[in-house]
């Protein structure tokens, strides 16, 4: 294998530089490859109290988003929304904005950057806290849409029971969203809010 002849990143030559360009390429090329393993490790990470382990919770989300016709983006961010409970439990949300926001719509990775805070209208009163954390962001304009998130897909995803579709069969979305050219306008669509589609049934 190729390797740069710098050991300080200063002293890198324009040839050490476009062979890690040449590397990024291919690296990158499999994101979609690496967050899927990442959602298949979760598959042995029972959420601690929970009925269901965490991979679960992201595959009875996107499943629930997917019957309700939800479209690809929608989709990806219903089974991403929590990718970073692993890592990032403090602000998981945050974090797994992060991973979605060159792909997918403006309005879903807001959604997923704040599902965190909505959440709490179902639990923060028992821990004394504030349950409506999310009043604050009452003006944005997919507050509605976060609230519909949590309400559909996210807090309804806790149950064993439900007849829930693999990892593999989102691959092909998932795949799809990050081949996307990253932050292409057209898949940003920024400042457009649709909302989420009506509920199935």
């Amino acid at each position: 294998m190729r390797t740069v002849g710098f050991t300080q990143m200063k002293d890198g030559t324009q040839e050490d530089y476009l062979l890690l360009q040449e590397a990024e390429h291919s690296y990158v090329a499999g994101n979609a490859h690496r967050v899927m393993r990442e959602l298949a490790n979760q598959a042995d990470e029972r959420m601690e109290g929970y009925k269901i382990t965490r991979l679960d919770h992201a595959l009875q989300s996107a499943t629930r988003a997917e019957r309700d016709g939800a479209d690809a983006d929608w989709i990806v961010a219903a089974l991403l929304h929590d990718i970073g409970d692993g890592l990032a439990p403090r602000n998981h949300d945050r974090f797994a904005a992060e991973v979605v926001r060159p792909f997918i719509r403006e309005e879903c990775t807001w959604v997923v950057e704040h599902h965190g805070a909505f959440q709490m209208v179902y639990y923060a009163h028992h821990y004394g806290w504030n349950q409506f954390e999310r009043e604050q962001h009452r003006e944005h304009p997919a507050y509605r849409s976060c609230i519909d998130f949590c309400e559909r897909w996210d807090q309804s995803s806790f149950d064993p029971d439900y007849p829930t579709e693999t990892l593999e069969h989102f691959a092909p979305t998932l795949r799809a969203v990050f081949a996307r050219t990253p932050y292409d306008p057209q898949a940003l669509q920024a400042g457009l809010v649709r909302g989420l589609p009506p509920m199935a049934g």
